[in-house]
Formats: structure tokens, sequence, C-alpha cells
């Protein structure tokens, strides 16, 4: 497929769409290049968000071919702060949950470098991942985490199943807001789950998002921002229930929900209606609170802006710390293009690459101590602490660290 624009609801397909948060269009957000690129214009798109007036779904409609994303992907779970610790903690959690027979079969949907799959490994189940990131899959199988180097369809479900049988446990973090055909995807999970099986899908929460601020993980890749009223009512056309969520840290606010087929053997939490009511409390699926929420997103660039400004001219100098996915949104949407010199990040496999479409040097968080810039603009806002208390010795030589969201504050 080609990049296109939908103009049906992703979920319950109804064309009553309405956009109610725009904002800069920018390159894919994690296309960090190398400098033998340099020159390539990297296409900008549009990144607005449109509520569905029918099923309260919030969602993308530009859609960029997946093949253009994933195929030589970068990006690795252990590049995450916390993320791995997350996982260990995750396939304990789910284990004592659902409590499936030694042996059982989980697959992971969109499984990365195998992190969670090798924990669910190491305490006697077998696993099963499937990654399009070719190089990637590769891999972790090469490591020992059988990784199927393919995009996850519905007819893959059925040689899958003919292979390997059936899952008590299909996972997917973090990727099913990043699928366009949901329908196909659901479809293979149902042909791949025995009866008594749990599809488990994790993903960052709107509700969170808004009140956190976090509307820096809105990107191309996420095509979706899920909560629980529009889900219910998606996955009862596919004879699904949810069963139970849970609220996870991760992401700025996330949900881990848990799900059977129809008339499966778990009961369902009050856990989940508790979420309804408070989604309703929180009016999520009316396009007031994202007028409000776009309002506050611009309040804090204003602020931001002309604290750079009055700095600017009293000569200081600014660089970025963290070279993410969200920093592509904040600096286009922030308009920071042009104000920041570098920035640094304590991942080596950003090092000597340059910003998606900006083209702005990432350099090492050592950085920071040769050129001493004035100011550091927090990218990673959402990690302040531990990065200043990793780099404490930047503040105690005068630095300063500028934390952006979700209040303007400066350390």
């Amino acid at each position: 497929m080609s990049n296109y624009q939908r103009d049906t609801c992703r979920l319950c397909q109804s064309k009553n769409l309405e956009v109610v948060l725009s904002l800069e269009p920018t390159p894919l957000c994690d296309a960090y290049v190398l400098a033998e690129r340099l020159k390539e214009v990297q296409e900008t798109y549009p990144l607005d968000l449109y509520l569905c007036r029918d099923c309260g779904y919030v969602h993308l409609t530009y859609v960029v071919d997946p093949e253009n994303i994933y195929t030589d992907y970068l990006y690795v779970t252990t590049s995450s702060m916390g993320l791995a610790d997350h996982f260990q903690l995750y396939s304990k959690e789910v284990l004592r949950r659902l409590n499936p027979i030694s042996d059982s079969l989980i697959i992971d949907l969109g499984s990365n470098d195998g992190t969670l799959l090798s924990f669910f490994k190491k305490q006697g189940m077998r696993v099963l991942g499937i990654e399009p990131a070719r190089e990637i899959a590769t891999k972790t199988t090469n490591l020992g985490v059988e990784t199927l180097p393919e995009f996850f369809t519905s007819e893959m479900a059925d040689k899958i199943e003919e292979k390997y049988g059936f899952a008590k446990i299909i996972t997917i973090n973090n990727l099913f807001a990043n699928i366009d055909d949901l329908d196909d995807t659901v479809e293979g999970v149902c042909k791949l789950l025995s009866p008594d099986g749990v599809f488990v899908m994790e993903s960052s929460y709107l509700g969170d998002m808004i009140k956190n601020m976090v509307f820096d993980f809105i990107y191309h890749e996420h095509l979706s921002y899920f909560s629980v009223k529009p889900l219910l009512k998606f996955l009862d056309r596919f004879n699904m229930e949810l069963i139970d969520v849970q609220r996870v840290p991760t992401k700025g606010g996330s949900l881990r929900y848990y799900i059977q087929k129809n008339g499966g053997p778990r009961a369902v939490s009050a856990f989940v209606d508790e979420m309804v009511v408070y989604e309703n409390d929180h009016r999520l699926d009316l396009v007031e609170t994202y007028e409000t929420f776009s309002n506050e997103i611009n309040a804090r660039k204003s602020d931001l802006t002309n604290m750079i400004s009055k700095l600017q001219k009293e000569g200081k100098t600014f660089a970025g710390f963290g070279g993410s996915a969200t920093t592509t949104t904040l600096m286009y949407h922030f308009d920071l293009c042009d104000k920041i010199e570098y920035i640094v990040d304590d991942n080596p496999a950003k090092h000597n690459t340059y910003s998606p479409g900006c083209h702005i040097p990432v350099l090492s968080s050592e950085e920071i101590y040769e050129r001493k810039p004035g100011y550091v603009i927090m990218f990673a806002w959402r990690y302040f602490e531990p990065i200043t208390k990793k780099h404490q010795r930047f503040l105690d030589q005068g630095g300063h660290f500028i934390v952006p969201l979700p209040e303007l504050e400066v350390i």
C-alpha cells in the first residue's frame, strides 16, 4: 500500500468524524538519518487527530505505509529507559493472573527484540514472536527467541496455528495503536487463541494522555488513541469481551486490557465498568474536551517560546536532551528547529545521527560538559528525574534544564 487518508472510523466504520486537534505536520518521528543522507528531503505528513462522533474513538486518519516505517526499524525495547524492567514485571503479573500450565504457547505480536518473550520463556513457557523489522527479528531468533520476520495478518494466523498450535496467551504491547486494519488483526487473534485463551493488549491511554499533557506521544506510528468505551463496541463485533483493565505507568499512562472470547471461563471485572464511568465523567467523547486540550498545549508553547526569546536576547545557547520519537512532535509543534544547536542522548545508537526533518545533530550526553550550553531543553521530559539525577554535574557546573511539560519549569 501507499500513504492514504481514510475517511471512516477505524473501529466502527462510521464517516461521522471531526478534527479535534491539529498539530504541525512532521516527518516520520523516528527517521533519524546519518550524515550521508542529509541532502535527502524528508517529507512531512499531516498530524490531525479525529474524533468519531458515533463511537468516541480518537485517531489519526492519515496513514503512512507501514513498510516505510517498520521494515528497517531501528528502535529496540532495551533502548527505552525502564522498559525491560516493566516487561519483567508484566510477564510475572500476566502469568499470576492467567495461570497457564507449563509449556503453554505465548505469542507476542510486534515482539521487537524479544524482551517480553524472554521473560515468559524463563518461566517455562513456549514462545513465538512476530516482528516485521527483519534485522531485529533475525537477531532475536539467533539469541534464542524464535521470531517470524513478518507483519501479522489473519491469513498468517492460519499458518501459525497449523505449525505451532493454539496460543493460551497472545500479547501486543504499544503496537495495537499502530495498526490501520484492526479488523484483520483481531480476526487473526481469534483464529490463534485457544477457547480459554486471553488476548492481552497494552497501549497508551487517551485519558492519561490528556490529563498528563503527553501530546508529544501523537505521531504517525500511533494511529489510535484508545479508551475503553469504543473498544467495548469494537470487540463485540468479533464475539470478544473485555474482562479486565489494569492501569500501568508506561508511556505517560497506559492501560493493559485482558480480552477473551465471549463465554470464556473468566468473569468480567468491576473495573471495566469503573473505567466507563471515568470516561463519561471526563467527557472523552466530546469535542469540547479536545478544544481545552489544544488550548493548554498552545499555552505551554507560548510560555516556552517567550522564555527562549528572552534568554536568546541575553546571549544564551540551547541544546536538547533526548533523541526519541516524541522529540519530533515536540520540536515541530513548539517551533524549536531553529532554536536548538544540537541534541544529546544517553543512547549510543542515536549518536552521530540527525533529527528528522530539522537535521539537528544528535551527540553523546557527555557533550553538555564539553560544550557547556546555557540551557538544555528536556525533550525526554517524562524522564527528567532520572536524567537530572544522572547529570547532576551539569547543574553543579551552572547549567540549566528546561522541562517544557506538563508545566514549564527551569531546573
